[in-house]
């Protein structure tokens, strides 16, 4: 494995960090054995950051379970929620809290999460700096720095606004003049910080099944990559990123992650492949109706409805150019968000309450876009459909599968 120099830190961090808010699920619970063995297999073989946050569920505890056998090789990130910061109490009471959750004395780096420049400065007038300072005093964090939401306009400012010595922003190849973009990033590296990459593969988007004309492009130019391989290469491609993030789920994703890891280093890619990679977004941009990343900041939404799954599901239709009426899109959005396998999240519960709108990384407007899923898959009377073939067609149909078998 190689290693990239935060030079504020003077810490050598894996270009492939591993980020804890996608870890393998059973039973809508963090399946502990599998998501043991794919840290610990990351670990083996060279990676050296475990990311995580308060706000990612079991995730901080299930870490402060296992990680403390292997301590020593790993430096763990995790984030100050700013959206729970009401005074300046719940900034320590929120730390002492993730540090128990831990099993940890001190946290390598600490991030505010999910910020932009209206919510450091509200954070600064709750004392924001005297809690850094106080937090760095007593040994409770090593490393600060935050995590950015917010407009490319902004991002200097609140990289200015600090001393800090790290920061996690959005990129990939699909996204690279949202948030941060390569000239912010550029930026950061310049006075001495670690720059975090996010979403390298958009949610998984850029690594699953492409429109066929963006694989095309891809197979032309090397049969061999993946789409997961070409776009992680292209993250760490660029010398100014010092560790791609990466929700890796299974051990095959972890492996090929890893595989690039070990073979890209900064200006590595070619002028050709470069190329490859603009055509390939430039095919893709022309799909995607919905700007979404499927991060699931906008989550829970108070009337349940699954707002990454119901735009996840509404931009594969197009992406994948799916045409007849009763298609893939339209089976996997009753399926998943229907209520056929598992709770109901369809996007026709919105009321347009908003309280989604500003977590939101990409600055969306979640309402009207919901509003554009339940025009695509819903119709009139169709809670009562769900509802007869999840509580009479589905039974009827297993029974007559175990007749057969």
């Amino acid at each position: 494995m190689q290693y990239r120099l935060i030079k504020k830190t003077g810490d050598e961090i894996s270009p492939l960090g591993f980020g804890a808010m996608r870890l393998p699920v059973k039973n809508g619970k963090i399946n502990r054995p599998e998501a043991k063995k794919l840290i610990f297999h990351a670990i083996e073989n060279g990676v050296n950051f475990i990311d995580t946050a308060y706000l990612y569920g079991d995730s901080e505890s299930f870490l402060g379970e296992i990680l403390p056998e292997v301590r020593s090789k790993v430096k763990i990130c995790t984030k100050l929620p700013a959206i729970n910061v009401k005074k300046y109490d719940d900034m320590e009471k929120l730390l002492d809290e993730q540090l128990k959750r831990l099993n940890i004395d001190c946290i390598d780096y600490y991030l505010i999460h999910a910020v932009d420049l209206k919510a450091i400065n509200r954070l600064i007038k709750r004392d924001l700096f005297k809690f850094i300072k106080k937090a760095k005093a007593d040994g409770k964090i090593k490393h600060i720095g935050f995590s950015y939401h917010g407009p490319k306009e902004e991002f200097r400012e609140v990289v200015d606004i600090y001393d800090w010595e790290i920061v996690m922003v959005q990129y990939n190849y699909f996204d690279e003049n949202v948030q941060a973009s390569s000239e912010g990033i550029e930026y950061a590296a310049s006075k001495g910080l670690g720059v975090l990459v996010m979403e390298p593969l958009k949610g998984g988007i850029l690594s699953g099944n492409l429109p066929k004309k963006a694989e095309n492009v891809f197979k032309k130019a090397d049969s061999s990559k993946s789409n997961a391989q070409w776009a992680l290469q292209w993250v760490l491609n660029n010398k100014n990123i010092t560790c791609a993030l990466s929700g890796m789920n299974t051990l095959d994703q972890l492996n090929e992650n890893l595989e690039v890891a070990n073979n890209t280093t900064p200006g590595s890619m070619s002028s050709e492949e470069l190329e490859t990679v603009d055509k390939v977004k430039k095919v893709i941009r022309k799909s995607l109706k919905i700007n979404c990343s499927t991060c699931g900041y906008c989550m829970p939404c108070p009337k349940g409805v699954n707002i990454p799954e119901c735009m996840k599901i509404y931009n594969e239709k197009y992406l994948f150019g799916h045409k007849c009426i009763i298609n893939a899109a339209f089976i996997n959005y009753y399926q998943y968000v229907g209520g056929l396998m598992g709770s109901v999240g369809n996007a026709g519960r919105c009321t347009g309450c908003g309280k989604c709108l500003r977590k939101c990384p990409q600055k969306l407007d979640i309402i009207k876009e919901l509003k554009k899923v339940k025009k695509e898959f819903e119709f009139p009377g169709v809670q009562y459909v769900l509802l007869f073939i999840k509580h009479v067609g589905f039974p009827i149909y297993k029974f007559f599968i175990k007749l057969l078998n």
